[in-house]
């Protein structure tokens, strides 16, 4: 197999994506009340345990993605918190014309945008770069016969 410099590439696409996951894992972490009144809000039932949920989904696909270690399996994970968090947190549709629906449009748009990249991971793989690369068995060259 070829190495190309552009293979190079993926690890730096797999940290651009996971950065946003971890650093707002972080941030509900160290500010729990603020998600919480955020989706209280919104008149969603069990709070803690949804934010329990959407955090572990973050940590886990944002640490995978970022490995490269079934990254797959990860990019799902963010899609399955993305998807929910995007419909009921930023829906737009359901706001006035001004500043407030533009904002929660923007932040839609954002995920959409996101959920493109962890589609890719999901189809495509980590890349050569990545522990999941590393662990696939290598195919040894036919013996001189």
């Amino acid at each position: 197999m070829q190495t190309s410099p552009i293979q190079y590439l993926a690890p730096v696409g797999r940290i651009l994506l996971s950065l946003i996951f971890l650093a707002s894992a972080a941030g509900k972490i160290t500010d729990w009340q603020q998600p919480t009144q955020m989706m209280s809000d919104r008149g969603l039932p069990a709070v803690n345990v949804l934010l329990s949920v959407a955090v572990a989904l973050e940590i886990i696909g944002g640490v995978s993605v970022l490995l490269g270690l079934y990254a797959r399996f990860g990019a799902l994970a963010l899609l399955a918190f993305l998807i929910p968090v995007s419909v009921i947190m930023h829906n737009f549709w359901a706001l006035e014309e001004g500043p407030e629906r533009m904002g929660e449009m923007i932040n839609f748009m954002k995920n959409v945008s996101i959920m493109g990249g962890a589609t890719m991971v999901l189809a495509l793989g980590a890349g050569p770069c990545s522990i999941d690369s590393m662990m696939k068995p290598r195919l040894k060259p036919a013996a001189p016969s």
